[in-house]
């Protein structure tokens, strides 16, 4: 078993809404593992913040992610997701879910790890998806 995190919850500990210790309370010694999906995102908002301050911090929030054990994209992943996405398609959720969302739910649901977020909502009906929704 092992964790996949959404990166609203990277960010939510980045701005000091959450801490890692709240997180690990939900882990506990269980690996957490980060996407590249994760990366990019995170790079993307780093990107546009133009306060000084405000992109350090977030540049420095990418290099403590860094240093967690990434998750490969791997062609099985891509099956997963083509699957998954389809399964949505046919439900009637055909644009109504985020392409990065889904590749958070396809490497999880691949490895049989569980996915936390902030953002229930994006993922409740994705198949066979296990995840836990941490506010914040």
């Amino acid at each position: 078993m092992g964790f996949l995190i959404d990166t609203d919850l990277w960010i939510a500990v980045e701005r000091g809404k959450l801490s890692a210790a709240d997180l690990h309370a939900i882990t506990k010694a269980e690996p957490v593992f980060v996407s590249p999906i994760n990366l990019a995102e995170m790079q993307f908002g780093a990107e546009l913040i133009d306060d000084p301050q405000l992109k350090q911090r977030a540049i420095s929030m990418i290099r403590k992610m860094k240093r967690k054990a990434l998750m490969r994209i791997t062609g099985d992943t891509a099956e997963v997701f083509g699957v998954l996405a389809a399964k949505l398609t046919r439900s009637g959720r055909q644009s109504d879910f985020r392409i990065q969302d889904l590749w958070l739910a396809a490497q999880a649901v691949q490895r049989d790890f569980t996915l936390l977020t902030g953002n229930g909502k994006h993922f409740r009906d994705v198949p066979d998806l296990k995840f836990i929704e941490v506010p914040h």
